[in-house]
């Protein structure tokens, strides 16, 4: 009997979730793509292949696949709440506990589900969502508005720490053409003086032979004795074991590497000396922080929805929405709170896991006793 109760929560647990996902993912894909028209008709004013069309299929669906993983602990939330609140309005709950079923054992397959859900989640964020994102952030800046496009497309000052004692400095660099003017490389010796000094008037990124292009330069040795030996030039090919996008890193970076990647980078950004680094963190913490939520918000939802309530499934999705829209805020709010080096960012990935993780396990056990 306890395997066809199993059988029938299984199949209702993924079946709401299922039609939540299909229903989240069609509304707000219809309302982004609605507000997004202008922005993207400006783009296809810049570069003709750029129209909707081409964004419906090359950007929409892995922002899709963005959005899902993003909303994924809170969907879960809400399907639970949804099917067993109904469940106990019709009085299934009762009856299954009636026939000989503690409450443990009704929560099993909710343990069962929710752990599977977890387990392509936490395959997804580390090693699909990756892949994804980087066919996403080809396209998404063109949907911002201006400002914020300038920022990921336009030009701006760059600047790069290579290691400890290594440094470029570029004055304008436009991060779509991988072209600067003002570039400055320097070196300095263990005493912090510098003993080597590269400048140019432009440069810009050969992706063929990985290699930065220097026009019009001026090299300048300094000596111990405080000597220098000058050097001037056309043309100068330089390599700095990077291209621009791992030199000159914005945001979006951390999100486009498997997690193997992104530790491999931060371990190579520490090494440099970069300190700027809690944007990646928050990305490497919360790929495993979100799985996790999912097994526990799934008894969260559980604890609050599985006893009939005065107000029925409104009151129920009602506190659900809200403890979603809180989860929510808290994960988005603490990611601004560790960018600016408050709080680190593993405790603040995992601080509503933290917080949430007692508040479930009370109303869990007392659900069990009553």
């Amino acid at each position: 009997m306890f395997k066809i109760v199993d059988g029938y929560i299984i199949k209702k647990y993924l079946g709401t979730f299922g039609f939540m996902l299909i229903l989240l993912s069609t509304v707000v894909l219809v309302i982004d793509v609605q507000q997004k028209i202008p922005r993207i008709e400006n783009a296809t004013a810049i570069d003709p292949k750029l129209n909707l069309t081409y964004f419906l299929i090359h950007f929409y669906p892995f922002w899709i696949i963005n959005l899902v993983v993003t909303f994924l602990a809170i969907l879960v939330f809400i399907s639970v709440i949804y099917f067993t609140s109904r469940m106990a309005n019709n009085t299934e709950i009762v009856a299954i506990i009636s026939s000989g079923a503690s409450f443990h054992r009704f929560a099993k397959p909710y343990l069962f589900t929710s752990l599977f859900i977890a387990l392509i989640s936490l395959t997804v964020n580390h090693f699909v969502l990756p892949w994804a994102n980087i066919k996403k952030n080809e396209l998404e800046a063109y949907t911002y508005n201006a400002a914020n496009k300038e920022k990921i497309l336009g030009t701006a000052p760059v600047s790069a720490q290579l290691s400890k004692t290594e440094y470029i400095f570029v004055n304008s660099w436009n991060k779509r053409e991988k072209r600067g003017y003002g570039f400055v490389y320097q070196k300095f010796n263990k005493d912090r003086r510098m003993i080597y000094e590269l400048k140019a008037n432009d440069a810009f990124w050969d992706p063929a032979k990985k290699q930065f292009v220097l026009n019009t330069y001026l090299e300048k040795t300094i000596n111990k004795d405080d000597s220098e030996k000058l050097g001037q030039g056309f043309e100068l090919r330089k390599s700095y074991g990077q291209a621009p996008e791992e030199l000159f890193p914005n945001e979006l970076l951390g999100q486009n590497k498997t997690t193997p990647e992104l530790i491999k980078f931060i371990d190579r950004e520490r090494e440099k000396g970069n300190s700027n680094l809690n944007a990646h963190l928050n990305e490497f913490h919360q790929r495993t922080s979100m799985p996790v939520s999912i097994i526990l918000l799934t008894f969260l939802a559980l604890s609050l929805s599985s006893q009939k309530k005065r107000g029925g499934l409104g009151i129920n999705l009602a506190i659900g929405i809200s403890l979603a829209f809180v989860f929510v805020f808290s994960f988005e709010a603490l990611k601004v709170v560790s960018e600016n080096k408050s709080m680190s960012p593993a405790l603040a990935m995992w601080f509503p896991n933290i917080i949430f993780f007692p508040l479930t396990l009370f109303l869990y056990v007392r659900r069990a006793n009553q």
